[in-house]
């Protein structure tokens, strides 16, 4: 058996979770509700506010899915109760960001700014981290959260020479040594 999959699921207080007869689970909370299909070779058993994953058959194949069925409901869970948040930093000359509307207007560098447009679900929040502006990225689903976030990213990587670009706020961006010309 998985490791990660014999672990139980604490459910909140404020968050309501149950499993309908076609095998999809639910879960509601403060933040927003969810719901995803599980797969058919688990069972997931609602319990007196505990979530416990277990494989319907001991095969091999089988137990594949147990600890990625139980990440998947924790993250549910967690997401609905408490969400998530990502924070990305915008570092370089005249890099700045706002918010109007449903759009995220973004100047990095290049001739034109660039428009994003922001997934239904997002929050999305220009603070400053020092000199720095910082993109905040905040949703009740983790993986349209790390999406929206890897996508901001995705428009100006961090380069390795001077560490311009976006990066996420805790990322450790390794800088190379420049071209030497030779001279003396």
């Amino acid at each position: 058996m998985s490791r990660i999959g014999k672990k139980i699921i604490n459910v909140p207080k404020n968050t309501e979770v149950a499993i309908d007869k076609q095998g999809v689970f639910s879960a509601k909370g403060p933040k927003g509700m969810l719901s995803r299909k599980i797969h058919s070779s688990m069972n997931v058993l609602v319990k007196d506010a505990v979530v416990t994953v277990v494989p319907v058959k001991g095969e091999s194949a089988d137990k594949n899915f147990h600890g990625l069925t139980r990440s998947l409901i924790n993250n549910m869970v967690v997401g609905v109760s408490d969400g998530y948040t990502k924070k990305l930093l915008l570092r370089g000359v005249g890099y700045r960001a706002a918010v109007s509307g449903s759009e995220l207007q973004l100047t990095l560098g290049y001739s034109h700014p660039i428009n994003f447009k922001i997934p239904e679900g997002i929050q999305i929040k220009v603070d400053k981290l020092g000199k720095d502006p910082m993109v905040v990225v905040t949703g009740y689903d983790k993986e349209v959260v790390g999406q929206t976030a890897a996508d901001i990213r995705s428009f100006r990587k961090p380069e390795p020479y001077h560490g311009k670009g976006v990066r996420y706020v805790d990322e450790v961006i390794i800088t190379k040594v420049g071209k030497s010309s030779g001279k003396k």
